[in-house]
């Protein structure tokens, strides 16, 4: 009678993890110096061009907002916050998505990496991890132009630089995650068509107050407007109870994110 030998949970867990993801980071960052540096850079001023074309020129004719919680600021201060999300989402969504595109399905990179004793755990983090790299210094760099000009209207701004961070955590991991599954460019273009609305209706540059109620509903399932929502409450002071359910969002956006992108990479390389 023959006896089957149950393998140790941790065997599992090995052929996922090998603790390597920094070698992943390694060879994001060497190629980011080599070659892609002029793009991190270009991610950088573009949100600084619409705070100072939007928020000093519009701003002069719109005056202040109020925000949800009754306070009242300057339209620059409002829309700040909102861009500094933005530069989160965008920086997180490009590495995880175009740059994620090009390794896995021209440069076979991934199969390389995967041929190695790197697992596909360590690919999914490597990856999100250098994306968050990218959000941190976005974000510093902002908020050090937003302390500048003075839009920065309480010492909880600094806690700004870890939400934004965290935001960017949830939208590489779930920005991979769908990428796993694209096989051309043209299905590519579907990011850019969900983005586009994001960016133009997730209270960014007007409050949420001038929609709809069912609208409102709507938008308050986007992502960014959680962002949006959790770094203007930092930068502005206006603190609430509501911050803890954006943080939540995010975390499990992570948690959906990561293990989805492990799984798919497991099967399209290790099955």
């Amino acid at each position: 009678m023959s006896t089957v030998v149950t393998p140790p949970a941790s065997a599992g867990i090995r052929a996922l993890y090998a603790g390597n993801a920094r070698a992943v980071v390694a060879r994001s960052l060497q190629a980011t110096r080599s070659s892609n540096w002029a793009i991190v850079v270009s991610g950088f001023f573009e949100p600084v061009f619409y705070l100072l074309a939007m928020g000093w020129g519009l701003g002069s004719f719109i005056g202040d907002v109020t925000l949800s919680t009754g306070k009242e600021v300057p339209y620059a201060a409002f829309i700040a916050p909102g861009l500094l999300a933005v530069s989160a989402m965008n920086g997180a969504i490009y590495d995880s998505t175009w740059n994620v595109f090009f390794k896995m399905r021209f440069g076979r990179l991934y199969d390389a990496m995967l041929a190695t004793s790197i697992g596909p755990l360590d690919v999914a983090l490597g990856e999100i991890v250098y994306a968050l790299l990218r959000g941190g210094v976005y974000a510093v760099g902002f908020l050090t132009v937003m302390q500048v000009l003075g839009l920065n209207l309480a010492w909880t701004a600094a806690l700004a630089i870890p939400a934004v961070l965290l935001v960017a955590f949830g939208f590489a991991s779930v920005g991979m995650a769908i990428t796993s599954f694209m096989k051309t460019f043209q299905q590519m273009d579907w990011i850019n068509f969900v983005m586009l609305p994001m960016f133009l209706f997730s209270a960014t540059f007007y409050p949420l107050s001038v929609y709809a109620e069912p609208i409102q509903w709507l938008i308050k399932a986007f992502p960014l407007w959680h962002a949006v929502e959790l770094v203007r409450g930092l930068t502005t002071g206006a603190l609430s109870v509501a911050m803890l359910g954006h943080v939540a969002y995010f975390l499990v956006m992570i948690a959906v994110g990561v293990t989805f992108t492990t799984t798919r990479l497991r099967a399209l390389f290790l099955s």
